[in-house]
C-alpha cells in the first residue's frame, strides 16, 4: 500500500459507546496497525443539543481498557489538532463560504413553514418531497436572489442554512472496499444541509474538511453511512480534493429476530452493550468492565463479528489480528450477536491466566464474605475450579464449600445416604486417620484400596463422601477437595453429616 494509512474512529459525544462503536474502532485500529499507519480519535461534538457531559471521557477510557488507544487525539500527539470539531468551527464557515463561491453550495432562507408548505404541496400532487433540483428554484434561496438581495438578507440577520448543489442525472459508480462497486444516481439525492447561522456545520461537512485536513487515507464506518458515500465523494470533488478509499462495515445484528442490536436487547436478555458501566439519574447501564470480561476477550469476540482469516482460528491476541487483518475478508451481511459465544470467549481467557492472577481478582469477593484469605491455599482452590467458569464472579458459588463447613445438605443428593452409608462413613473415618501423607493422590489410592478390599461398591462411598464435604454432588475431583481442606476438617465434615442423617 503506497498511501500512507492514516485512519480515524470518530463518535459524537452523545452517551455512552456502543459495541457496534467499539468495533469500528477496533477496524480501524487494526487497519492502522497492519499496514503501520496511524489510528486517530476525532470527536464530532458540532449537534450541541445532543452533547452528554462525560460522554468523550468515557470514550476514552473505553478505548484504553480495550487496549486499543489512539496514536493522536486530544491531548496526544495532536499533530493535526484540534481533536474536537466545536474547537474548529472557523475553519468549517471558511470551507463552507469556498463552495459557495464556486457554485457547489447555496444559502437557504427557507422558513419551517414555508417547508412544510412545499412539503404538502408535493404530496398532494402524489410526489415525495426531496429537497433537490426539483425545487430548488422555486424556494427561497439564493440561487433565485442577486447577490446583494442574498448579502443584504444575511446582513439582517435572517436565519439561513447552506446547502449542497448536488449535480442533475449523473451516475456515479464509486467503489467500497468491503461491497465492491456501488452505484448511485444524483438526480434521487437531496441537496443536504451543510452549515448552518448559529456557526456549526452539520456532519457532512465537518467530516470531508476534517478528513481532507487530517491526511484520512481510508474511512470505515458502519454501513449505516452508506447511503452518504455519494454525498460525501461529491464534496470531495466540489473542493478539487481526493477522496480517501471507503469501507462500510456490516451491522452487529440481535440474537433473536431482526434489526441492529441495541440496549434494548442487553437490557431484556441480560448482557452488557457498553463496554464500561454508564450511569445516569434513569439507572446505571452495565458494562463488560464492570461484568467480570477481559479486554482481551472482548476485542477477540468483536473481532470475529464480520471478519476472519479465512481458517477456523477463534483465539487470536491483539498482535495476531493485526497482522491476519484484512478489509477483503470483512463479510457484507450483518453479525448476528451471541451472548453466549462471548462467555466462552471469557472462558478461554480466564482459563489462560495465572492462578495467582484469579486469586487476587477472587480475594476482594472472599474479604465482602468475611473470609481469612490469609488461612487458604487461594491458588490451589483457583487451580481446581477456573476450568469450569466464565468469570472470577462465579467462583464464590463454585468454591464455597472450601472456605465454609456445609450446614445443609442437598435434598436430591440427601437421598443416597442409605441405612449402611453411616457404618461406612465411620470406617471411613478411621481409614483417613491412619494416613500421614495427606495429598490428594495418596488419599485416593488409600481409599479405594480399603474399598475394593473389601469389596465396597464406589457409588456407595464417593456420593455420600462428597456430599459430607461439599453439601451438594458438585465441585472438583473429591480428593483434590480433601487434600485442600485438610484432614482435620474432612473428617469434622463427615461426623457432621452423620449426625445430620
Amino acid at each position: 500500500m503506497s498511501q500512507k494509512v492514516r485512519v480515524r474512529f470518530a463518535p459524537s459525544p452523545t452517551g455512552p459507546l456502543h459495541i457496534g462503536g467499539v468495533r469500528t474502532a477496533l477496524f480501524n485500529y487494526l487497519f492502522a496497525k497492519k499496514h503501520g499507519g496511524t489510528f486517530f480519535l476525532r470527536i464530532e461534538d458540532t449537534d450541541q443539543n445532543r452533547f452528554v457531559p462525560g460522554a468523550e471521557k468515557y470514550i476514552l477510557e473505553a478505548l484504553e481498557w480495550l487496549g486499543i488507544s489512539p496514536d493522536e487525539t486530544i491531548d496526544k500527539n495532536e499533530k493535526f489538532g484540534p481533536y474536537r470539531q466545536s474547537e474548529r468551527k472557523q475553519i468549517y464557515a471558511n470551507y463552507s463560504k469556498e463552495l459557495i463561491d464556486n457554485g457547489w453550495a447555496y444559502y437557504a432562507f427557507d422558513t419551517p413553514e414555508a417547508l412544510d408548505k412545499a412539503r404538502k404541496t408535493q404530496e398532494e400532487k402524489g410526489n415525495t418531497f426531496i429537497y433537490n433540483h426539483t425545487i430548488r428554484e422555486t424556494l427561497d434561496t439564493s440561487l433565485i436572489l442577486t447577490k446583494e438581495e442574498t448579502a443584504a438578507r444575511i446582513a439582517s440577520g435572517a436565519p439561513y442554512v447552506i446547502r449542497f448543489k448536488t449535480p442533475v442525472n449523473e451516475t456515479l459508480h464509486l467503489h467500497d472496499i468491503i461491497r465492491g462497486d456501488v452505484k448511485f444516481e444524483t438526480g434521487l439525492l437531496d441537496d443536504k444541509v451543510l452549515f448552518k447561522s448559529d456557526g456549526m456545520p452539520t456532519y457532512h461537512l465537518a467530516n470531508i474538511v476534517d478528513d481532507h485536513l487530517m491526511e484520512t487515507s481510508h474511512v470505515i464506518r458502519g454501513e449505516e453511512w452508506l447511503p452518504s458515500m455519494p454525498l460525501h465523494v461529491l464534496i470531495y470533488r466540489a473542493f478539487g480534493w481526493k477522496a480517501p478509499q471507503f469501507a462500510h462495515l456490516p451491522l452487529i445484528l440481535k440474537p433473536v429476530g431482526n434489526g441492529k442490536l441495541s440496549k434494548r436487547d442487553g437490557d431484556k436478555l441480560g448482557f452488557p452493550v457498553f463496554p464500561l458501566e454508564w450511569k445516569t439519574e434513569e439507572g446505571i447501564a452495565s458494562g463488560y468492565r464492570e461484568n467480570g470480561f477481559f479486554p482481551e476477550a472482548v476485542v477477540n469476540f468483536l473481532a470475529l463479528l464480520g471478519w476472519n482469516d479465512g481458517t477456523e482460528k477463534e483465539l487470536f491476541t491483539l498482535e495476531e489480528l493485526s497482522a491476519s487483518f484484512d478489509l477483503n475478508r470483512v463479510h457484507k451481511s450483518g453479525a448476528k450477536f451471541d451472548p453466549e459465544k462471548n462467555k466462552w470467549f471469557n472462558h478461554q481467557y480466564l482459563i489462560k491466566q495465572e492462578d495467582q492472577t484469579l486469586a487476587n481478582d477472587f480475594s476482594p469477593i472472599l474479604s465482602e464474605k468475611n473470609i481469612d484469605t490469609a488461612k487458604f491455599d487461594l491458588d490451589k482452590i483457583v487451580s481446581l475450579i477456573k476450568e469450569r467458569a466464565n468469570f472470577v464472579s462465579d467462583f464464590w458459588e463454585m468454591s464455597d464449600f472450601f472456605f465454609v463447613a456445609p450446614i445443609e445438605y442437598d435434598a436430591k443428593a440427601s437421598k443416597n445416604w442409605k441405612e449402611e452409608t453411616t457404618p461406612l462413613m465411620q470406617q471411613l473415618i478411621a481409614v483417613l486417620e491412619e494416613i500421614s501423607d495427606f495429598t490428594s493422590i495418596n488419599i485416593e489410592t488409600i481409599v479405594k484400596d480399603w474399598m475394593t478390599t473389601n469389596e465396597i461398591g464406589m457409588g456407595k462411598v464417593m456420593q455420600p463422601f462428597r456430599l459430607s464435604l461439599v453439601g451438594a454432588l458438585k465441585g472438583p475431583h473429591l480428593f483434590d477437595i480433601v487434600e485442600v481442606i485438610g484432614k482435620h476438617e474432612t473428617i469434622e465434615r463427615i461426623k457432621h453429616a452423620i449426625q445430620k442423617f
